[in-house]
């Protein structure tokens, strides 16, 4: 039986590196297939919006550049299927999390059951998961998301796993993206001729620094923000999950 898991384990594992470090489509329906074959784990819909994030944060940081709207734009569109299979995938961990952590899913049963008959919760396919109207269940969820932070400071593991993954898929892009940048032209009429040149100055390498560690930073928060909301959403379905 231990066998088993582990092979298992590599398995997931495998097919998670292969979605994220090569991109392969394939993998990830397939360890989508092999969660709900486990567990029934259907509800898998993250929200994208760090691609988003880093074009903000990067156009507030070259506030000082004419062509700032343009390079945060570029960076956006050049990091994008990077970010999002990253988020993809730190929402299963979350959701995993969430869902396999029977001290927490039987607690919040035991809250649901305080507001819900045994019949409504048959019926429903949300429980707490977006609209939370009660006092008690507002303060759960704050301690279960106290505790996941808890264990992010003692075991760095979302915060060492974004590094890694940025440095190996992301680092490398933001440094080249003088390379990427398709620059506008402008157009000077001058009495015999028109001369034409590109708008906006090349990124500096202290520019790029600065710009990566930004980049950085934005998955590193929007990711954590993403893996308590993937949790949070897995203990939720588990207990709807034990009424269907």
């Amino acid at each position: 039986m231990v066998l088993v898991k582990i092979d298992l384990w590599e398995i997931y594992e495998g097919l998670k590196y292969n979605f994220l470090y090569n991109g392969d489509i394939n993998s990830i329906h397939i360890l989508l297939n092999l969660y709900d074959l486990e567990a029934d784990v259907k509800n898998i819909c993250p929200k994208y919006i760090c691609t988003n994030e880093i074009r903000k944060k990067i156009k507030r940081q070259l506030i000082y550049r004419k062509d700032r709207q343009l390079i945060s734009n570029n960076i956006a569109l050049l990091l994008h299927e990077n970010v999002t299979r990253l988020e993809l995938i730190i929402y299963l961990e979350g959701y995993k999390y969430g869902y396999f952590n029977n001290k927490w899913v039987n607690n919040l049963e035991s809250e649901a059951i305080k507001y819900y008959s045994v019949e409504y919760l048959y019926d429903k396919n949300f429980l707490f998961h977006h609209d939370i109207y009660f006092k008690e269940i507002v303060d759960f969820k704050n301690n279960f998301c106290l505790e996941i932070d808890k264990r992010e400071k003692n075991s760095n593991f979302l915060h060492d796993f974004i590094f890694s993954y940025c440095e190996k898929t992301i680092k490398g892009k933001v440094y080249n993206l003088n390379n990427y940048i398709d620059r506008q032209l402008k157009i000077e009429c001058e009495t015999n001729h028109l001369n034409i040149k590109e708008e906006g100055s090349l990124l500096s390498m202290k520019e790029l620094k600065n710009i990566y560690k930004n980049v950085v930073n934005t998955i590193t928060k929007s990711g954590i923000k993403l893996y308590k909301e993937a949790s949070w959403y897995g203990i939720n379905d588990k207990v709807l999950n034990r009424y269907k």
